[in-house]
């Protein structure tokens, strides 16, 4: 693992399909917050369609990756937000964990065979109730969001009090 200064923060999903967009929403509510409350310099914001590709050229070198996804359970309990840590659990590796035809867990395996994963990584799995084409969060999601948006702001936080490289 490549151990780097910078913080990555990612929301995966699609903003044009309800629920899914909770990743979106979550880096949008950072960007917003941040007017205010600015983040420290070495973290950077960034979308993603769930690409495998794509995700991993943004987490590649940071020291820690933060990412916010949609995930379907069943039965599910919309809004309830599940956390994941590379250092004590992977995602579940079904199909039904992510709304993407190729989910989280293959990425986060592709990037370990090709030593691409970041120093330290974090999933925030929110699970979804409506996920057809449209915008908008259902409540139970959107009411997610905040609260979410502020623990990521304290996981940053907490990697900041420790040098490059140091364990939270």
């Amino acid at each position: 693992m490549n151990s780097g200064g910078r913080i990555a923060l990612i929301g995966v999903g699609n903003e044009f399909r309800r629920d899914d967009g909770v990743g979106w929403a979550v880096i949008g509510r950072l960007r917003e917050r941040a007017g205010s409350r600015p983040l420290p310099p070495d973290v950077e914001l960034a979308v993603c369609d769930g690409d495998p590709g794509r995700l991993i050229g943004l987490w590649e070198g940071a020291r820690l990756a933060v990412v916010v996804d949609a995930a379907h359970a069943h039965p599910g309990s919309p809004g309830r937000v599940h956390r994941f840590a590379l250092d004590t659990r992977f995602p579940p590796r079904s199909a039904n964990t992510s709304s993407h035809g190729f989910g989280l867990g293959e990425a986060i395996e592709l990037a370990r065979v090709l030593d691409r994963l970041p120093e330290r990584l974090i999933v925030y799995a929110v699970e979804g109730a409506e996920s057809e084409l449209g915008t908008g969060l259902s409540p139970a999601v959107g009411e997610a969001v905040e609260p979410l948006a502020r623990t990521i702001e304290n996981d940053v936080t907490r990697v900041g009090d420790h040098p490059a490289g140091g364990r939270s």
